[in-house]
């Protein structure tokens, strides 16, 4: 290409930021239901903000430019770009520095006088974006925000790459106290009568919508498509596309096989076995790197047992869960799945928010736990999930489980959770109370903190 042709190409991209950048300037930021998550930003590093594909990254960050622009932060010192927007597909080979470029050619006078504030959406579609953020906040005077759907965004490598410049939070589609503020549901202080009944009437809805913030209030044959929708985006965006999967159609049928078995255990052989079965030729190896692309991408998760042998629970069968419980019921097939499934999976997403270190336990016995979670004080909490426990053989059956549990790791209390039940049961190792999913929702978010993962 001539150096002419190559100067022309580069001046229209220029041309194209600007449109961008200035159109931003005169949108209304819609800003929705404010989350529950506290942002705050470190002088000389990057905030990134990860989670899966439509779990509400984007208006996130509108909340926080409203933020600014309420602390009385000129609607100019934002730089917003959104790397879905395909007219910025050529910043692949025209280089992120165009970026710059544009901005201070439409604003000169605050170069190096005026702090930035660059908001940067999924800029993991741009390859090479992390030398370019770590020079820009090595360059500039500016505050620098980032969305992804990737945990590779928290990799090692990352970090090296921009010198430890950046923290991270996650990002999940509403939790149900923020599907209750959505709702104008008010659960905040003493409960009254009323306010309790308007509390489980609102979890019975999010039992049915789920968390995805553009689907909480659809009727379900529309809330089914868009789930559906969201579910082959992440299949062909954020796994076929991001790893160049030769044969995606053993992609699709492995996310299909695990949403069907939310909430039961897998182990590599038996979905390698699968897979064989239905004429794919995947490895062990390949299957291993399906089910880490999965995570990777928030849309589902892996449990272990929990063991002081890392091997060991490693060699073990794991446990998969859904990033939505109502997701699962849009997508799966609806053989396997049960509603103890999706309350299972519900709890483990609500405990995913408090913490990433979660595994099931087997007691000597062999009896299981459903969850065991370790808290950000080191605490553990044991919870065991019934959708009733009004059944004598049920209740004896889960009780034991727990008494053995905690008696084994030395635990005073645990906890069974029901659809709506609520007791308080005093065993050999100490109580177990019985809380109501609402309740305990509510309760593990109140427990919730701040979480900066590196």
């Amino acid at each position: 290409m001539r150096i002419s042709d190559r100067s022309s190409i580069r001046g229209k991209m220029i041309d194209t930021l600007k449109e961008i950048i200035l159109d931003f300037q005169e949108i209304d930021l819609n800003t929705g239901t404010p989350r529950l998550i506290e942002v705050t930003p470190v002088t000389e590093k990057a905030t990134i903000c990860i989670g899966v594909r439509r779990g509400g990254k984007s208006t996130f960050l509108f909340q926080l430019m409203k933020r600014l622009l309420d602390s009385g932060v000129d609607r100019q010192n934002i730089l917003y770009l959104n790397f879905f927007d395909d007219r910025l597909h050529r910043l692949q080979h025209e280089g992120l520095a165009a970026i710059l470029e544009a901005y201070f050619s439409l604003f000169p006078e605050k170069k190096n006088k005026e702090k930035i504030y660059c908001f940067f959406d999924e800029i993991q579609m741009i390859h090479g974006w992390e030398p370019f953020v770590d020079r820009l906040m090595r360059t500039e005077k500016c505050e620098v925000y980032i969305t992804g759907s990737s945990a590779q965004m928290l990799s090692k490598e990352i970090a090296t790459q921009m010198r430890g410049r950046a923290l991270s939070w996650e990002i999940f589609p509403f939790s149900f106290q923020e599907f209750l503020d959505c709702r104008g549901i008010e659960n905040r202080g003493p409960l009254s009568t009323r306010k309790r009944l308007l509390i489980q009437k609102g979890f019975e809805d999010f039992w049915t919508a789920g968390g995805f913030p553009e689907v909480v209030n659809l009727d379900k044959s529309l809330r089914i498509k868009i789930h559906q929708e969201y579910f082959s985006a992440i299949l062909f965006r954020d796994l076929v596309e991001r790893h160049d999967i030769s044969h995606p159609r053993a992609v699709v049928d492995l996310a299909h096989w695990l949403i069907d078995n939310t909430a039961s255990l897998y182990s590599i052989n038996n979905l390698t076995g699968y897979l064989k079965s239905l004429g794919h030729k995947a490895p062990k190896s390949a299957v291993s790197d399906y089910l880490e692309w999965f995570e990777d991408a928030y849309v589902m998760f892996t449990v272990r047992i929990f063991d002081a042998s890392l091997a060991r629970s490693n060699t073990n069968p794991k446990k998969i869960y859904c990033i939505d419980h109502s997701l699962v019921t849009s997508v799966s097939s609806g053989i396997l799945i049960n509603s103890g499934h999706l309350l299972e999976n519900l709890v483990f997403t609500a405990l995913r928010r408090l913490t990433p270190d979660i595994f099931y336990f087997k007691t000597k016995a062999g009896k299981e736990v459903d969850f065991i979670a370790k808290e950000s004080d080191g605490s553990r909490m044991l919870v065991q999930v019934c959708e009733s426990i009004a059944n004598s053989k049920t209740k004896n059956r889960e009780v034991a489980a727990l008494n053995e549990a905690m008696s084994e790791l030395q635990l005073s209390s645990g906890i069974i959770v029901t659809r709506n039940e609520e007791d308080k049961i005093v065993v050999d190792s100490g109580q177990i109370n019985v809380v109501p999913a609402w309740r305990f929702i509510l309760n593990v978010a109140e427990r919730r903190t701040l979480k900066i993962i590196n």
